[in-house]
């Protein structure tokens, strides 16, 4: 299996929300961010997300 490098950039408030969550679970932030991306339901969450954002910025 091939490997790649995803680099984000977010604002520290996010990234303090982000130390919390996986704080509570025992986890360090990159696999929690990891986790959370190979849940069954990211998909259709991710979807909705992007069906809002460009509602409200009235792309669609």
């Amino acid at each position: 299996m091939a490997t790649s490098v995803l680099s984000l950039r977010i604002d520290g408030e996010l990234l303090d929300r982000l130390r919390q969550h996986a704080a509570k679970r025992g986890m360090s932030v990159q696999d929690y961010v990891v986790r959370t991306l190979i849940r069954d339901d990211f998909d259709e969450r991710f979807q909705t997300a992007v069906e809002e954002t460009e509602k409200f910025y009235g792309v669609t």
